[in-house]
């Protein structure tokens, strides 16, 4: 017999439904407790691995950001026991003060608490063990994904750095974000998603460092408030090289400041000063306005009366006398440069300024690129157009610089400078191209070698840049000193400047262009043919060789436009020790990107002497010291 409960059959279906979802909520809640409370023993490897985002590699296929594990450091109050106690064993662990971890449980309103987010391996280990021990209830790891950059702050600016959730926040993380993270993660098809692409760089890592340590030199020398090195293929536009510090590292992006992070040859304008004389210049006789024969007077100073009385007066570094255009440029004559530029007329001036690029983004790729500054010409003054002429009431960017450098490397062709090689699928097939704007034709083939040929002057015992010659390549070379606007009075300051030098190499068929700004140095001189210029020398002279240009007497070969790595041996150290008698100090470079090794050099030249010996035992941390000898020979 059907036993009757007395209940209508709606209300039977209702108790139903709410005593299951009692029950499931339930089974839930214990899940997630028994996770919070034993992470080691209940998160599995595969229940946290969802695909990567795509690596970031230099030119030569070396990794600079990596996917990797992190964990949250995760506290459920009510499980917790004494605080004093908790905070004391965790402090050490996480780095935090007793009195921050025991606040920050005792004044959160909610009962899950993020204590610390994304740390490391070893501190994740070193919770589990606790945790297992039983001696920090309430304690978790919660898994998360991160990012690790490999060399820690080598180009941190250009690279960037991702957020708590692996989203790009800055520099080519942030660019191409899309590219890189991972794709329909959470789908029915692909759970645990798609790995994302892969960006290689146009940077070497080699170079990099070589720019950095260069500039950091720099830097301290002069006492000033910025550096920037750059190296670029003029042909292409890869940027091989973008030294700008100070710097950071992008795993402690957190404790960096915004000048630190600032892609600055990107997004910081700045007037450059006389190096502005090779465009102006080219501007000018590209016009025909001027021929390379026509001469100017220069008695020490610029001056013209306007029409309605104003005089305007530029002083000059010395009183050059009779100057035609390659004088200009050699003894980077401010008067000679104002008189050339009275010969043009604005609206062609401004034309032929623009066509070099000033005044618009290059389209790099870089995020928050600058435009730079400059007025129509419809607003300037009777001084604007002799004041941009020398490199004052322009504002542009370091990769504005390059750009229009390389229509004087490439015959009048102009090309956007980059540091993108190409994107790859997470296997490192179907390479593809970011889209560039096209080689441009800005100047005449002869208004460009004119001007090389100038520069190339400038190298000589009597030009500005003499401390820039390496002596057995050409190099063409301009530098530059321009006053810093003081904000408070709105007029030029007696005391910061922006000193700086470029160069092509070699002068006749450019296979690099180097470029050097020292933002407010203040050490014993604050002249870019002084102190920008050395610099120049010293990494012409290292890149020289680690390129492969021809040196001496050595005949010329054409230069595909394509940089290769130097067909002479590289030392590679493993766990025994090499026989490293007769490398080059170059050739022992790139070991001193070695963490894991301590590499001691001494002296100039080849190795003559080493320790360890030849066969001896390597291992993490090992001294090595190598004497150099420069009266032995090459290997």
């Amino acid at each position: 017999m059907e036993r009757n409960s007395g209940l209508p059959p709606q209300k039977i279906r209702f108790t139903g439904f709410i005593v299951l979802l009692l029950a499931m909520t339930g089974a839930l809640i214990a899940k997630y407790a028994a996770l919070m409370l034993h992470p080691a023993q209940n998160i599995q490897p595969g229940m946290y691995l969802t695909a990567d985002r795509g690596q970031i590699l230099d030119r030569n296929g070396r990794i600079l950001a990596i996917q990797t594990r992190f964990g949250n450091v995760t506290v459920w109050r009510p499980q917790t026991g004494d605080l004093d106690t908790l905070a004391a064993i965790l402090s050490p662990i996480l780095g935090m003060g007793e009195t921050e971890i025991i606040d920050k449980i005792k004044l959160s309103t909610a009962d899950f608490i993020y204590l610390k987010k994304q740390v490391d391996q070893d501190t994740i280990r070193k919770i589990d063990e606790m945790s297992i021990a039983g001696l920090i209830d309430g304690v978790s790891i919660e898994p998360v994904m991160g990012r690790m950059y490999t060399e820690g702050s080598l180009a941190g600016q250009i690279i960037g750095f991702t957020g708590d959730e692996n989203t790009g926040l800055a520099g080519i993380e942030y660019a191409l974000d899309g590219e890189l993270r991972a794709k329909g993660v959470g789908t029915a098809e692909f759970p645990g998603g798609i790995a994302g692409n892969q960006v290689v760089l146009t940077i070497d890592a080699t170079i990099q460092y070589l720019l950095e340590e260069i500039a950091r030199k720099t830097l301290t020398e002069n006492q000033a408030e910025a550096v920037m090195l750059l190296a670029m293929e003029p042909r292409s536009g890869e940027i091989l090289g973008a030294a700008t510090l100070p710097g950071f590292d992008p795993n402690y992006f957190k404790e960096s400041g915004e000048q630190a992070r600032m892609i600055r040859p990107a997004v910081w304008a700045y007037e450059p000063g006389s190096v502005f004389k090779v465009f102006s210049i080219a501007a000018i006789l590209d016009a025909e306005a001027i021929s390379p024969a026509s001469t100017f007077y220069c008695n020490g100073r610029y001056e013209h009366t306007t029409n309605l009385g104003e005089r305007i007066v530029i002083n000059c570094l010395g009183a050059h006398g009779a100057v035609d255009a390659r004088r200009i440029i050699t003894y980077s004559c401010n008067a000679g440069a104002a008189y050339a530029a009275d010969t043009i007329g604005k609206s062609m001036f401004y034309d032929g300024i623009r066509k070099l690029g000033f005044g618009e983004k290059t389209n790099s790729g870089l995020p928050g690129e600058t435009t730079g500054f400059l007025r129509s010409y419809e607003r300037w003054s009777e001084r604007t157009k002799p004041t941009i002429a020398m490199g004052q009431e322009i504002a542009v960017s370091a990769l504005q610089m390059l750009r229009a450098a390389s229509a004087i490397a490439n015959d009048g062709i102009m090309v956007t400078p980059h540091v993108v090689l190409q994107i790859e699928d997470a296997n490192g097939k179907n390479p593809r191209k970011l889209d560039l704007p096209e080689p441009l034709r800005v100047l005449k083939p002869q208004t460009a070698r004119e001007l090389r040929s100038y520069m190339t002057d400038v190298t000589s015992p009597v030009g500005t840049g003499y401390r820039a010659s390496v002596g057995d390549v050409p190099l063409a070379v301009k530098t530059g000193t321009a006053q810093i606007i003081d904000h408070q009075t709105n007029r030029y300051s007696e005391t910061d400047f922006i000193a700086s030098c470029i160069a092509l190499l070699p002068s006749d068929e450019p296979a690099l262009v180097l470029y050097m700004v020292i933002v407010k140095p203040k050490g014993s001189s604050y002249l870019g043919g002084r102190i920008a210029a050395p610099p120049i020398r010293e990494a012409a002279d290292a890149l020289i060789n680690y390129i492969g240009i021809p040196r001496g007497r050595n005949p010329n070969a054409y230069h595909s436009g394509t940089v290769r790595l130097p067909s002479v041996p590289i030392p590679f150290i493993t766990d025994i020790m090499p026989d490293l008698t007769g490398y080059s100090k170059r050739q022992l470079m790139p070991l001193l990107l070695r963490d894991d090794l301590k590499i001691n050099l001494e002296g100039e030249g080849y190795v003559v002497r080493q320790i360890p010996p030849p066969g001896g035992d390597v291992g993490p941390g090992t001294d090595i010291y190598l004497e150099l000898d420069s009266g032995t020979t090459a290997r």
